[in-house]
């Protein structure tokens, strides 16, 4: 039950962005980081568990981010990696002096959306463009209208959520809730700034508060996903749930056996991200992972991972 929350309000940041990752807990996933070549123009997290290691989140040195938010379906996943998908937008090669520019955000959506691949994927949305143009919000289980995709951040003063459903779906009250706050949280840093009480760190810490609120209700049973999942669109962060000593007993069945794999059974927040973009293309990107491998708490803070680049023009 992801969220993404994109906002244009910040009159020192034209573009915010913060998401949630939630995962079970022992997916294998790389940190933040530059990829290697040819793609060392991209930032991002990588899901391992799958050979296209993709990612739900990334930006590049050229000024291109995608988010991803997966759709809850009761349907079996698909045989196409919606990560990959993500990476095809990131991974445009740069244009040079030999080589032509990449395809504009237009151009990919049309070809996402002619690229009957994608209906192979499990239902996703897909937010992805320039950090300092219009964004696109694309899903494969809607329209196949080009003209009927959502633009996001076309003016000032935009914020916007999306989570595991329609973009259009308004009754998850952790998307309405989760816009109210980042909204409060930008406002609120704008007046201490004015007053020279707040700096950049002060915002990042608002926005990370925003992206921990726990408003998750407790049912009198065993804290599992299966019996929580009706209430996660209830909760921006999800707290673990599942049963640490059943998780470790069947980790120490496969360890005995010489098998290597991952059990889903911990489930929660798994990282955190934010990304800045001040008004001279400054790009200030922050993940906060929340668990180390052994599914034990980071103490805040000390998981963080800061990048800081300047777009490319």
């Amino acid at each position: 039950m992801c969220i993404a929350l994109i906002s244009t309000a910040h009159p020192s940041y034209p573009l915010i962005i913060i998401d949630n990752r939630d995962e079970y807990l022992h997916r294998p996933t790389a940190p933040a980081g530059w990829w290697q070549e040819p793609n060392n123009h991209v930032l991002g997290s990588r899901d391992l568990a799958r050979p296209e290691q993709g990612t739900w989140m990334g930006v590049t040195k050229q000024g291109r981010v995608a988010v991803l938010t997966n759709y809850r379906e009761n349907v079996p996943i698909g045989t196409v990696s919606r990560g990959a998908i993500v990476n095809a937008f990131l991974t445009e090669p740069p244009a040079t002096s030999s080589s032509p520019p990449p395809r504009s955000t237009r151009q990919f959506v049309v070809d996402t959306i002619e690229n009957q691949v994608t209906k192979k994927a499990g239902g996703f949305s897909l937010v992805c463009g320039k950090l300092d143009e219009p964004l696109a919000i694309i899903s494969n289980r809607m329209s196949d209208d080009v003209d009927r995709v959502t633009w996001i951040a076309k003016e000032k003063g935009e914020t916007v959520g999306l989570s595991n459903t329609f973009f259009s779906d308004r009754t998850w009250p952790k998307i309405i809730n989760g816009e109210k706050l980042m909204k409060n949280a930008i406002a609120a840093h704008v007046q201490a700034a004015e007053k020279n009480a707040e700096g950049e760190e002060d915002l990042i810490r608002r926005l990370f508060e925003v992206l921990s609120t726990d408003t998750l209700p407790r049912l009198n049973c065993e804290p599992v996903k299966d019996e929580y999942q009706q209430l996660l669109k209830q909760s921006i962060f999800i707290p673990l749930l599942g049963d640490r000593a059943k998780f470790e007993a069947e980790m120490k069945s496969l360890e005995k056996l010489g098998l290597a794999g991952y059990v889903a059974g911990l489930y929660g927040t798994q990282k955190q991200t934010i990304l800045l973009v001040d008004p001279h293309g400054r790009v200030k990107y922050v993940e906060r992972t929340l668990y180390d491998q052994y599914i034990q708490p980071i103490p805040l803070g000390t998981g963080d991972l800061v990048f800081e680049f300047n777009i490319e023009k």
